[in-house]
């Protein structure tokens, strides 16, 4: 691409043919040049086993090249027609209670099913080379969305891939043992006598559930990687990708593992639209895709222009918000923002998801809008590759988030995405931007990283924060953190386990809150949900509890350790306390909260930096703000000299002078 990537979803089929022509002059005028097609045409590619059917699709693809529009190519996988599961009802999935699902909707398949795969590959194959040589084509898409609708498929077959899956990783022993089967009778004696985590007559066993949800993420991962396998062998120069969904709709699959399978990082995301934050969880999903890409830019495949379909309530973007809402992404590291779809259905399952051509039709604030951002695009090619700098880092484990999410925990209440992001969205309101990083990873390069919920901890993972803090680093740990080994069984001697050297406190009973329960602070600040009976033993006392059933007991602590400072939260904070602890933190650290966000908490402000620094500022309230900078205005080409004014609800990107 030589500018930023701007388009959608196309889904010509959809549409007489006689539409298609309108749509190219469409796009053109709205500045479209990428488009991801054929994500869901497996039953108009092959309509019959082995009978594939490319001249529409010919058609289509000639139609944009001739428009100047790069194709990105789907493999039509994500949903199997009805005359494969209709003559393979075998690969359709299986839920945990037993109930194999139907056709009619979409991801109806087995992600072990070798039928499945066969096909999959073989579409994939012909796809690969029928256009391997078309000049439109600009990257490949494998299905889509993987583990969306079916993250956990609990078929016969699931069951002996997940027996041999095992076998592969553990000896029957080992696997009694890291399960912790002595306990309710569990004990195998043979490999045969181990199911899935089908329904059972109460709690499941925590490590069977923890391993089955990896084996699960590792059986989609390994049909993506089969699908990629074929498009690599036949077109070697195409980069490959499958749009993530690093969002607060999905926890199902562990990114950082799919992250490596991929030539670049692409994401999916969708604003909940009845949250006040949701342009705050907007740069959350952008920083973690960021940390997905390893700091490189990375392509948002999919967000709306305004309405979904799919949420409780569909409530319509205001006016300029998708606006904000594309160049928050671009502030964050996205080299483009797509949408889904091009043109709204008239009929199917998501006829009422908005897209960049209305039912309406082009006079309308959507498409508008739409041309407005797509010529604000074009003067901007110049911040394609450049990159975002972060001196914090969030580390983030979707495999603890799996084990929390398990019952038989001391609060059905935890969330592990929520508590992440009321972490981020205090660093946020401070104007800090954060990189997410993985388990394990090298954290020398930051002044402070936060570790919510860390729970499932290996000694070597423990082992890197240990090392961090004693060279210097500070580290925010909070509860639940350290508390169980990768297999989920509790360390014992005192939580938080793994880390109890480094905070120097211990805990000797979690004491979570009754519904709607508070405790004051000695700070005048609030928790709910969760407390713990914590003692200190190196650390020094932050902040206590003044009430509730644990009155003088330690609520935050901090504690020198070698070289470096850790910080402990022992409860759920309210808002203010954890941003006060947050900036408490930040300011040990040596990490400067800009001036101008204490005065405007809700101007966004994000920098990329490539050969000269891109000053992003999104006013994300009603009221004009100000802020100290200099440089050239490129979407309006006026001149800042030291103070520029951001207009309510507005977008700037400074490209600033150094």
């Amino acid at each position: 691409m030589q500018g930023l990537g701007w388009g959608a979803d196309y889904n010509p089929e959809q549409w007489p043919e006689h539409v298609w022509a309108e749509d190219v002059e469409l796009m053109r005028r709205a500045g479209v040049n990428l488009v991801s097609v054929g994500i869901f045409s497996w039953a108009k590619i092959e309509v019959s086993k082995g009978d594939y059917r490319f001249d529409w699709l010919d058609r289509v693809i000639d139609l944009l090249h001739a428009g100047g529009i790069r194709v990105d190519l789907a493999t039509a996988t994500a949903s199997p027609p009805p005359w494969l599961t209709a003559q393979y009802p075998e690969m359709l999935p299986v839920r945990a209670d037993g109930v194999r699902l139907s056709h009619g909707s979409r991801q109806a398949y087995c992600p072990s099913s070798p039928i499945y795969r066969e096909r999959a590959t073989a579409l994939a194959g012909e796809l690969a080379s029928h256009y391997r040589d078309h000049p439109a084509l600009a990257a490949w898409h494998v299905g889509n969305e993987y583990g969306c609708h079916v993250s956990r498929c609990y078929c016969d077959t699931c069951a002996e891939s997940f027996r041999e899956w095992l076998a592969a990783r553990y000896t029957l022993d080992q696997v009694n043992d890291a399960w912790s089967t002595a306990f309710w009778s569990q004990g195998y004696t043979d490999w045969s006598q181990i199911l899935p985590p089908r329904a059972t007559p109460t709690f499941s066993n925590p490590g069977q559930v923890l391993d089955y949800d990896r084996f699960s993420d590792e059986a989609l991962l390994e049909q993506y990687k089969a699908e990629r396998d074929v498009l690599r062998m036949i077109t070697p120069d195409v980069p490959i990708t499958t749009n993530f969904m690093a969002t607060w709709t999905m926890e199902a699959l562990d990114y950082w593992k799919w992250a490596r399978e991929v030539d670049f990082v692409s994401n999916d995301h969708y604003t909940e639209a009845q949250s006040p934050d949701r342009h705050i969880e907007l740069a959350m999903s952008a920083d973690l895709t960021r940390g997905l890409a390893g700091g490189k830019p990375w392509l948002l495949m999919e967000h709306s222009t305004s309405a979904v379909n799919w949420q409780q309530r569909n409530i319509a973007k205001l006016p300029g918000e998708m606006r904000r809402n594309s160049f928050q992404h671009i502030a964050r590291g996205a080299d483009g923002t797509l949408f889904f779809q091009w043109r709204q259905s008239r009929g199917g399952g998501e006829r009422y998801h908005s897209a960049m051509v209305p039912h309406a039709g082009t006079d309308t604030k959507v498409y508008r809008e739409v041309c407005q951002v797509g010529a604000e695009y074009a003067t901007l090619s110049d911040v394609v590759g450049s990159t975002v700098d972060a001196s914090v880092a969030v580390l983030f484990d979707w495999q603890s988030g799996w084990a929390l999410r398990q019952d038989s925990h001391p609060t059905t209440d935890f969330h592990y995405r929520k508590h992440v992001f009321g972490y981020y969205k205090a660093l946020w309101q401070a104007g800090v931007t954060v990189d997410f990083v993985a388990p394990g990873t090298n954290l020398s390069a930051y002044s402070m990283v936060v570790v919510p919920a860390f729970y499932t901890v290996s000694d070597a993972h423990a082992a890197v924060i240990a090392d961090y803090v004693a060279g210097g680093g500070h580290v925010v740990v909070t509860y639940l953190s350290g508390v169980a080994d990768e297999h989920t069984r509790v360390r014992l001697g005192g939580y938080p386990g793994a880390f109890r050297d480094v905070l120097g406190v211990w805990s000797e009973e979690f004491y979570p809150l009754r519904q709607g329960e508070t405790v004051s602070l000695t700070d005048g600040s609030t928790a709910s949900l969760w407390t713990e009976h914590l003692h200190v033993r190196s650390a020094e006392v932050v902040v206590s509890y003044a009430d509730g059933p644990l009155p003088g007991v330690p609520a935050v602590t901090h504690n020198a350790f070698g070289n470096g400072v850790a910080w402990y939260v022992a409860c759920d904070l309210d808002e203010s306390g954890l941003g006060r602890t947050v900036e408490s933190a930040l300011s040990g650290a040596g990490v400067a909260v800009p001036p101008e966000r204490i005065e405007h908490r809700e101007i966004e402000l994000v920098r990329r930096k490539g050969d000269v620094s891109w000053l992003f500022a999104v006013n994300h309230t009603d009221t004009d703000a100000e802020i100290e900078a200099s440089g050239v205005d490129v979407l309006s080409g006026t001149k800042v000299s030291g103070r520029l004014t951001v207009r309510a609800g507005d977008v700037v990107v400074l490209r600033e002078e150094v």
